[in-house]
């Protein structure tokens, strides 16, 4: 079976800057999976790229085996797409006419828009918003909108940027729940998202990209297992202006007045590296043990802890 989007050697420059480096994966038909990165890792480049809306500087990215720069029409019609800007909604169109006017681009006839419209106005809860001028609507009703748009053509593959970014909590679980519905009726769901937990409560596989740089790409589990630590914080007495070298040595990073260890199994580092910081004179006020989760993965990959 073909993927449903396969990447083999993306690059994308921006005059003299390579925003995405030559990063290849596939994605499974059915597969919910996540793309993480820090802001301006080349997440959204990437997106872009899947669905033709910037020119590749090299590479190839096929949607079920379609070359999306020779068979556009083809592949466009495969993707719904819900992107992070909302401006990409029309400002001079009713909620309504933002679905009927987006289903009509897709080919579909007036009669069945407008029907498909009603459901995902329904589905989505803007039923009583659908003639209403969308500079009205709050910031979560217009992501809620945005998606609606990205599903009205019914798509195969649904690509989400950051879908749940200013949402309040209870808005952000409806949206789990819907986007975990579409993948059990078959859709493709690809997630960029800086919610490192909502990638982690959906996504079975996981890339993580940055600098432009695909730098992981496992299943959840095995990304969090595979570099599975536990995490100590020692906090102390007064600021900690630099580290001794045994520290260092331990893989010790400091912050403010806590020092984190990561034991990876190996537990004598603690004992050690308790020793070392009494060595420096400096009282110890806490420690404190964290289990490796997906979000100290993912700061530990890209050095943003």
């Amino acid at each position: 079976m073909k993927p449903a989007i396969s990447i083999q050697n993306l690059v994308k420059n921006y005059d003299s800057v390579e925003a995405v480096k030559g990063i290849s994966f596939d994605i499974k038909k059915g597969e919910f999976f996540g793309l993480l990165g820090p802001n301006g890792a080349g997440k959204t480049t990437t997106i872009n790229a899947i669905t033709g809306l910037v020119n590749i500087s090299s590479g190839q990215v096929k949607v079920f085996g379609h070359d999306v720069i020779k068979d556009y029409r083809e592949t466009r019609k495969r993707i719904g797409l819900s992107q992070q800007d909302l401006m990409s909604l029309d400002r001079f169109l009713s909620v309504e006419g933002i679905l009927t006017y987006q289903a009509g681009y897709f080919g579909i006839r007036r009669y069945e828009a407008e029907k498909r419209a009603e459901e995902l106005l329904e589905h989505f809860d803007l039923t009583s918003k659908k003639n209403v001028d969308i500079r009205k609507l709050s910031g979560g009703m217009k992501r809620r909108l945005s998606i609606a748009k990205a599903l009205v053509h019914d798509p195969d593959i649904l690509i989400l940027d950051e879908p749940t970014a200013g949402l309040d909590v209870e808005l952000r679980v409806d949206m789990w729940r819907d986007l975990r519905k579409f993948v059990k009726e078959g859709k493709t769901v690809l997630l960029t998202t800086h919610y490192i937990e909502e990638a982690e409560r959906l996504c079975k596989r996981v890339g993580i990209i940055d600098h432009g740089r695909l730098i992981e790409l496992d299943t959840t589990k095995n990304l969090v297992d595979k570099l599975s630590a536990q995490r100590i914080t020692v906090v102390v007495s007064g600021t900690i202006r630099r580290l001794s070298t045994p520290l260092k040595k331990l893989g010790v990073s400091v912050k403010g007045n806590r020092m984190r260890i990561y034991i990876d199994g190996d537990y004598s580092k603690v004992g050690k590296a308790l020793y070392e910081i009494e060595k420096m004179g400096l009282k110890i006020i806490e420690i404190r043990t964290a289990e490796n989760r997906l979000e100290n993965v993912f700061l530990r990959l890209t050095g943003h802890e």
